[in-house]
């Protein structure tokens, strides 16, 4: 690359240099195969599903976007049902083609959707087919045994054989505002539950969540750029006010008749449905959850009469947190948890904590004969994939990184990511011996970060610090810019070099770009998250602060008279409070897409650090912006796309409309048709990171520099 301008479009191209990496992984119970995701080319934004033969190593296409729906060719258009869009817009999915699909227990059968229609594919024989379904298919899932496939269209469950044959609907929606068988918003964004479905090990039924979105407020979502259009309607379940009612059902499939049984599970004190899992150690179980949080619930369901039974109850003064991969059985029927002991996240076996206290248990990756996990210890930016038994804990990650893991009988999928090199490493594991490896296909971006990775005053604040290409401290002042996300429960410091690829550009425009995850952060403990409870605006943004005046401490080279800070989503609330609250350390900011009133932003994510505003107000009152727009002294950037349905518009006009009652100059910048994810153009994606340089230096009275 000959500058930087060509970074920054192959970096939108690659979508940040992600594409190209094997991903999705699925093996088979017999440590033959492994299915994954990956698309033909680092530049290549359709997906592909592929075989890897672990015999010997060989990658097979078997199921290719580009044959399926294209006749052959290079190209062709993928048409989502509303429904898909919304999936992938809570999950931030930003790639097409096949991004996602599920197996039978033996992984052999594989179901995916592509622009609607449901597709089959065998892989043993490789043989892949659509089948005639009703239209609009989204989230297809085979039965364990292989013999049906369940799928959702127009708000329906719906069952087929894999044959083809014998499509019908098992649940249907009642009215305008209900469906069967999907995630609600809340839980697709909040929760990381993406799926409303689950199948009984026999195949033979299955437990749903019926959604039904009445009571939910509804907000109307304009593009102004094109006023012919009609208003996207959303049902949004801001602060305090209703959620979506969800219950529960199990169906059985029988020709001659659908039964159901409805489920038992004291939806008005839990109205929360964080998961299920349903597997052949045990019954159904579902984890519930109180409205604030504090309490959550791990029930099995009678799937015969739709009784449940208490199994284990976490409670917390603060919030019980969600852990992905919990809970579960083990084959033996024994109850698999994450619970807070001592000042830690442990994994706990029937009531009996087998991991240290000083560990802290990020997730639970498989459960078999003995249990595959995540977690962190001594340092929060590495996370390592672990596996315990009865003889004890071993480490399976031996590198520094970031660590992930996917198994099926004795092999182990194990993907790192780390700061020696771009991208991820794939390796095959059959017991600890590797086999064979799936190869990367990404782009390597040409950039090696200029990177210190600290820890910083009182509070051991985990840090990153950039310098430009080339530059040794002690050269001379640089002005500095704050780069942080910032929030609870998210994490930017990371042992993985394709986390700084971004900042490092930023650097290389004449920065020191410092990135901080303060209080809140994960992998430092329960206490450590529960520090920001009802302190939004206090905690993180001294954290900020704190990490700044530390830094500078110890390169005296960072110019304390000439810091910014920029941020997208909390990191743009952060900012913008930056420059709201603290002027006297933070001289300009660019809020992409903050959220500025929490009493516009959704139910789960913000009572639970805020708690409910009518029983609360004055907490949210101090943790929002608007009543602080009379104070602002330095120049501050507004972004926000105009299609956000997450954080929705209304909070950057509602603070500028603040700023201007109040007579503070400032910018606001639209982006029409854009999401809460920013642009993907190539070329807008350039201009737009550029323009936001050009308005830093010039908002810091620096000499205006052809981006290196």
């Amino acid at each position: 690359m000959t500058n930087e301008s060509s970074f920054l479009r192959l970096q939108a191209r690659t979508q940040r240099f992600t594409l190209g990496s094997p991903r999705g992984f699925q093996v088979s119970p017999d440590g033959s195969r492994v299915l994954f995701l990956r698309s033909a080319s680092g530049e290549d934004r359709r997906h592909i599903l592929w075989r890897l033969d672990v015999a010997t190593g060989t990658e097979s296409r078997l199921a290719d976007p580009h044959v399926l729906l294209g006749g052959g060719g290079p190209t062709y258009t993928e048409d989502l049902p509303p429904e898909e869009r919304a999936r992938r817009e809570r999950s931030r999915e930003q790639a097409g083609g096949v991004v996602g699909n599920a197996t039978d227990a033996d992984v052999r059968v594989a179901a995916f959707a592509l622009s609607g229609t449901l597709f089959v594919a065998d892989a043993v024989t490789g043989e892949t087919r659509g089948l005639d379904t009703a239209a609009g298919v989204i989230d297809p899932r085979p039965d364990p045994t292989g013999r049906h496939v369940a799928y959702v269209a127009g708000g329906a469950l719906r069952v087929i054989g894999v044959d083809g044959t014998g499509d019908r609907a098992l649940a249907e929606p009642g009215g305008p505002d209900q469906a069967c068988g999907v995630a609600e918003f809340i839980a697709a964004e909040e929760m990381s539950r993406s799926r409303g479905y689950w199948w009984s090990p026999d195949g033979t039924r299955l437990l749903v969540a019926f959604t039904d979105k009445s009571p939910v407020r509804r907000w109307h979502i304009a593009d102004p750029a094109n006023p012919e259009a009609t208003p996207n309607v959303v049902s949004y379940p801001a602060a305090g006010t209703d959620n979506v009612e969800v219950r529960l059902a199990i169906l059985s499939l029988d020709r001659e008749r659908i039964s159901r049984v409805d489920v038992d599970w004291h939806g008005g004190d839990l109205p929360y449905l964080v998961t299920a899992h349903w597997s052949a150690g045990g019954p159904p179980l579902v984890a519930l959850q109180t409205r604030d949080q504090r309490r959550t619930e791990i029930r099995s369901v009678d799937p015969d009469t739709g009784a449940t039974t208490l199994l284990a109850t976490e409670t917390d003064d603060v919030w019980v947190d969600i852990a992905p991969g919990v809970p579960a059985w083990t084959p033996d029927g024994r109850l698999v948890r994450i619970g807070v002991s001592q000042g830690g996240y442990r994994l706990v076996v029937d009531d009996k904590e087998v991991t240290p206290p000083s560990m802290q248990v990020r997730s639970v990756l498989d459960v078999g004969a003995d249990i595959l996990f995540t977690a962190t210890e001594s340092d929060p930016t590495q996370v390592h994939v672990y596996r315990v038994d009865d003889a004890g804990i071993t480490r399976m990650s031996t590198s520094d990184g970031v660590h992930g893991a996917v198994r099926g009988g004795d092999v182990t999928v194990l993907s790192s990511w780390t700061l020696e090199r771009p991208g991820s490493v794939t390796d095959v594991l059959r017991g600890d011996e590797r086999v064979a490896g799936i190869e990367s296909l990404a782009v390597d971006p040409g950039v090696t970060p200029n990177l210190r990775l600290l820890t910083l005053g009182e509070r051991e604040l985990r840090a990153a610090l950039l310098f430009p290409t080339g530059y040794e401290p002690g050269s001379g002042k640089l002005p500095v810019l704050l780069d942080p996300y910032g929030g609870p429960h998210a994490q930017r410091v990371m042992a993985s070099r394709n986390a700084y690829l971004g900042p490092q550009w930023l650097a290389d425009q004449g920065f020191a770009v410092l990135i901080a995850d303060g209080r809140g952060t994960p992998g430092r403990g329960p206490a450590w998250d529960r520090e920001v409870v009802r302190d939004f605006a206090g905690a993180t943004l001294d954290d900020q602060v704190d990490a700044l005046r530390a830094a500078a401490a110890e390169f005296p080279d960072l110019d304390l008279s000439t810091v910014a800070i920029r941020g997208w989503s909390y990191g743009g609330y952060l900012a913008a409070l930056a420059v709201l609250r603290r002027p006297d350390v933070f001289h300009a900011a660019i809020a992409g897409a903050p959220v500025t009133d929490w009493r516009l932003y959704d139910t789960h994510y913000t009572e639970r650090y805020l708690g409910h505003p009518d029983e609360e107000p004055a907490v949210y009152d101090r943790n929002s912006l608007i009543d602080d727009a009379p104070k602002l002294e330095r120049p501050l950037l507004i972004i926000h796309g105009l299609a956000d349905d997450n954080v929705v518009v209304a909070h950057s006009v509602r603070l500028s409309a603040a700023l201007v009652a109040a007579g503070r100059p400032h910018a606001l910048l639209p982006l029409p048709g854009v999401t809460h994810m920013t642009p993907q153009d190539d070329e807008v994606a350039e201009n737009f990171m550029l323009m936001q340089v050009r308005w830093l230096r010039d908002a810091l009275g620096l000499a205006a520099e052809v981006a290196r």
